[in-house]
């Protein structure tokens, strides 16, 4: 089969130069047919309309008057098929030379195609449930495509992690799954499956948010993005379908039509919102209140070089650091086709500048898709795309030291130099210096292609072979100059890294397609797919340089060579799948899938899975009964169950790994290697299994379109990462922690409700479309093993995982006022002064307690919600997207850390209303310097919002105008990005998440690069 496809692909190649477009042997023209075709309601032209003789490939396409031209040698009279995107296709019979076509718009989103895992079927057909991203929410000014699903599709939660331009998205899909494994969805980019793996984007340099992977896809690109929720849409992609699949599919050109679109827009982005802190006179006198009520006195040092201001404003670090950054967007792209081959191509360029100094993105990409029909049986198909990324990225602690460096501090010295070093006890520094002098460098190059032949050997069955390959190259670069804090001491400190990864895929796939008696539809396809993925780097540092000026590009000149490293991975997948969809008469609907996937990161006798799943539909509107229901078109209902599972864990978990080491033996240094994970060759797959029940309707001839599902999901044989005791001797050889194994232990539940309402409220000139998305869902831990009732991951951080409740919630004190003089000092601290943070003795044993004290807090939304609404008239058009999250809660690690009070850091302006022996009522704190944070509910937030996600407002030449100038279409716009948000929350931003795309440790914001709001002015162009 290799051969032979090689040899096909060899012949096309070389019969290719001349005839790239070659339509074939047209018939003998005799005859001349011309005619228009409509919108039936308006009569406006349609452009690009295709219309065909019935049973021969000859055809023609409307021009922009919808006008059109067919040459035949048919004898009249002779059948039309007629077919244009949105509109219902229609068969007229030609008796004359010219004929005029009237088509109706499909208002049915149930005759929509969609794409599922393997194939395409028609919405009406499908018995999962698969949700589509709508054409109104594809066009905003996005870096990645994860963002397209925010409050778009039901059952999706999206958060952008991190405002760093590129920076990172977490996305679930119907609830977390898993506690310590992968929980982000599997994406599917024209047939090629990747998980958004940050590790691609990482060559353990880079200090900082994380690129994102997935912003490497243009999203100008894209055609249509389909999301499989229920098991039995994505059990198909079996071990990797637990979390939810996004097919993306890319444009294509189209038959007998060309055109170039070049598509831009330029915008400006600002910080969302700044804290308010303390001034320099305000912190001055908390500085003096907090020495004082710690028995000590505090004084200005001297002779610095510089003068620190006391009585006045100080400097506003965060109006030196954020700012109005620019952010552009252009693509073009070239569709263009024949009869027989389709090609589309694309360039893009983007960037934007980050709202913090010296921050940026930027990304260049070229895409080619061609479709090939080398003869009525043989279909070549070949994509490719090929970007660039360059970042330059934030240090990691930067927002938190632009809180709290104190404001006194001056950000130049009295010689114009950067002021370096801070004279007052905290370890911050000039954060602006480390801002603008650091460098923080990343670039990513990145190929992901595929190139199938389709062939069909008999009517009906067809066999399909597709290779690809993701080839990820990283490189970062970090450089701390001598005149940082950072480099200070170390003379200048330089690191390289670089990571390589090359990712490829095998499918091999036979399908049947057959539809006996109109009565039977049978689409099956059975399948084998292999896929592996080796990443390789290597990481060198070097410090003590005479000079800042090679940077990171010549670390020879370091007088410190550090110990260099480097790292290898692997893995493989191997699976074989088939699905049988069955309908009779578009009734009755059965899809039967199984897949079994054998994975090298499994145990040697628990490598494979087998991942089976059952759906049946049931189009009730199609019975014969039903023709007698007024105003309900349709109506269908849904019930799927199955098994899905989850292998996204690093390799080599089940296999005992070596360390390296060095000791020390008589003042002699000798290295060597002992263990360091502890080997578990049990360990298999995580596994979901998911119920859903689902009902389709359509109102008033389908004006009103609406899909609600009911799901429950069980996911067990959690992938759990648990500490190994220490008493084991293992560390992990990287950070020197206690090490973990991966155990198949616990168990975890999600429920939800989901609703889809699309709504055509009025029709003519001025037309008006509502989508509403709602979803709840309920995430409940239903056990961590044996004996284990809760795991607390970091003592340090409020997290905490525990049976019964939602993961992301938080173990905390209860806070209970201020201590005032002569009541019981009730709190955990050392200070146990009036004035000092009260908390509640949960236990009754009369002293604050870390076992016994600390309640735990659920976190969760409860509901999620989008709005969109659009309207057109006469060339106008506006869209309003609003988007919320309602119930879900933060910590608030910002505001622990400014509410401190020591006088060591800046402060809240809640500070100005501490507690004082002259202002007793009050519940924050007085000034101590007491440098210990107490994790309590005092900074746990409600993190509700509604935002206005995006308006857009846009006008379109009309065509007579476009006509005189030679143009398609021409389209110009206004936007605005989170123009506005409405929350009460107090940090920057209520969308964030300090750990990524961990769940265990969400909910946490803590000096995170904030969000941004946007306002762009763009144009759309077609000739």
């Amino acid at each position: 089969m290799k051969k032979s496809f090689i040899l096909l692909l060899w012949i096309w190649i070389l019969t290719q130069p001349s005839g790239l477009f070659a339509q074939g042997t047209a018939p003998v023209i005799n005859a001349t047919l011309t005619g228009k075709v409509v919108d039936e309601k308006t009569k406006e032209p349609l452009i690009g309309a295709t219309i065909q003789i019935k049973g021969i490939t000859n055809g023609a396409a409307t021009d922009v008057d919808g006008k059109f031209t067919l040459k035949t040698a048919q004898t009249l009279p002779f059948t039309l098929v007629v077919t244009y995107v949105g509109y219902k296709t229609r068969e007229v019979t030609a008796i004359s030379n010219t004929i005029d076509i009237e088509l109706e718009e499909n208002l049915g989103q149930l005759n929509e195609v969609v794409v599922v895992g393997y194939g395409t079927q028609k919405r009406s057909d499908i018995t999962g449930s698969i949700a589509s991203v709508p054409l109104e929410i594809k066009s905003q000014p996005v870096a990645s495509v994860e963002r397209l699903l925010q409050g778009s599709v039901a059952g999706a939660i999206v958060t952008q992690t991190s405002g760093q331009p590129g920076g990172g998205v977490s996305v679930q899909i119907r609830g977390n799954n898993s506690i310590t494994a992968g929980s982000d969805p599997l994406y599917v980019i024209d047939g090629f499956p990747i998980n958004n793996d940050y590790s691609l984007n990482d060559a353990r340099v880079t200090d900082g948010s994380k690129i994102n992977p997935l912003s490497s896809i243009n999203t100008s690109d894209i055609e249509n993005i389909d999301v499989l929720k229920d098991a039995s849409a994505t059990a198909i992609y079996g071990s990797r379908g637990a979390n939810g699949v996004v097919i993306i599919t890319t444009k294509n050109g189209t038959k007998n039509k060309s055109s170039v679109n070049y598509d831009a827009y330029y915008g400006v982005q600002s910080v969302i919102r700044t804290l308010p802190l303390l001034n320099a006179r305000e912190w001055w006198q908390l500085r003096k209140d907090a020495a004082t009520n710690s028995g000590k006195t505090t004084t200005l040092p001297s002779s610095l070089g510089y003068s620190l201001d006391t009585s006045g404003v100080g400097t506003d670090w965060q109006a030196a650091a954020f700012r109005q950054a620019p952010i552009q967007n252009h693509n073009i792209s070239i569709l263009s086709g024949s009869e027989r081959t389709r090609l589309a191509i694309s360039g893009n360029y983007f960037k934007q500048d980050g709202i913090l100094q010296n921050t940026d993105f930027r990304r260049y990409s070229a895409r080619i898709n061609l479709i090939h029909e080398y003869n009525k049986r043989l279909l070549i198909t070949g994509n490719l795309t090929a970007s660039t990324i360059k970042a330059n990225v934030a240090p990691a602690a930067i927002v938190g030291n632009l809180l709290l460096t104190p404001p006194s501090l001056p950000i130049y010295k009295d010689d114009g130099t950067y002021v370096v070093n801070s004279p007052f006890e905290s370890s911050l520094q000039n954060p602006i210096n480390s801002l603008y002098n650091q460098l923080n460098e990343t670039i990513t190059n990145r190929i992901l292609g595929n190139v199938s032949a389709e062939y069909q050997i008999v009517d009906g069955l067809r066999a399909k072979v597709l290779f690809g390959t993701d080839i990820v190259d990283n490189k970062q670069n970090r450089y701390l100059p001598s005149s940082t804090a950072e480099g200070q001491n170390l003379q200048g400190d330089a690191i390289v890294g670089s990571a390589f990864t090359t990712n490829w895929l095998n499918e091999n796939t036979l399908s049947y397609d057959r539809e006996i008696n109109e009565r039977h539809k049978i689409n099956a396809v059975v399948g084998f797919t292999a896929q592996q993925s080796d990443s390789k780097g290597a990481v060198a540092e070097a410090a003590g340089f005479a000079t800042d000026a090679f940077s990171y590009n010549n670390l020879g000149t370091g007088i410190t060579n550090r110990t260099p490293s480097s790292f290898a991975s692997k893995w493989a997948l191997a699976s074989y799948l088939g699905r049988v969809n069955y309908g009779y008469n578009d009734k009755y609907l059965v899809t039967f899938t199984l897949r079994a996937d054998g994975s090298s990161r499994f145990g040697e006798g628990n490598k494979w899975g087998y991942f089976p799943s059952a759906a049946f539909g049931w189009n009730v509107s199609n019975e014969s009964f039903f023709s007698q229901v007024r105003n309900v078109s349709v109506l269908k209902l849904r019930l799927s169950a199955g098994l899905t599972g989850n292998q996204n864990i690093p390799p080599y978990q089940s296999l005992s790994q070596l360390a390296y080491f060095r000791y020390n033996f008589s003042g002699s240094t000798v290295s060597g290697f002992a263990p360091n994970t502890v080997p578990n060759p049990n360990l298999g797959w995580e596994k979901t299994f998911q119920v859903d029940a689902g009902i389709d309707l359509g109102l008033l001839n389908n004006r009103i379109q609406v899909t609600a599902d009911y799901y429950y999901k069980k996911t067990t044989d959690l992938l759990l990462s648990r500490t190994v005791p220490g008493t084991s001797g293992l560390s992990n050889f990287y950070s020197g922690q206690a090490s973990t194994i991966y155990q198949n232990i616990g168990a975890v539940s999600n429920q939800g409700f989901e609703l889809y309402i699309n709504s055509r409220n009025t029709t003519g000139d001025l037309k008006w479309n509502t989508i509403l998305v709602y979803s709840t869902n309920r995430n409940k831990i239903l056990s961590l093993g044996n004996g284990v009732d809760q795991i607390i991951p970091d003592i340090s951080s409020p997290s905490i995982a525990k049976v019964g409740y939602p993961l992301g919630s938080f173990i905390v004190y209860q806070t209970d006022g201020v201590i005032q003089s002569g009541e019981a000092a009730l709190t955990p601290q050392a200070n146990k002064s009036p004035g000092g943070q009260k908390y509640k003795d949960i236990n009754g044993d009369g002293i604050i307690t870390q076992a016994g004290d600390r309640i735990v807090i659920p976190n969760q939304p409860g509901f999620t919600v989008g709005l969109t609404n659009t309207f057109n008239y006469k060339g106008f058009d506006l869209s309003i997207f609003f988007q919320g999250s309602i119930g879900g809660k933060l910590y608030n690690a910002n505001r622990a850390n400014l509410e401190l009070g020591t006088g060591y850091t800046n402060g809240s302006r809640d500070l100005l209303n501490r507690w004082t022996p002259t202002n007793t009522n009050t519940n924050v704190k007085a000034a101590f310097q007491d440098p210990a944070i107490t994790i309590s509910d005092r900074f746990i937030e409600d993190a509700t919002y509604y935002r206005l996600k995006n308006i857009s407002f846009g006008y379109t030449l009309p065509k007579a105008l476009l006509t005189k100038a030679h143009l398609k279409n021409l389209r110009v716009y206004v936007s605005a990005q989170n123009a506005a948000t409405w929350t009460n929350y107090t940090g920057y931003d209520p969308e964030v998440s300090l750990n990524g795309q961990s769940l265990i440790n969400k909910g946490i914001d803590n000096g995170v690069y904030p969000n941004n709001k946007s306002y762009q002015v763009g144009l759309s162009l077609s000739l």
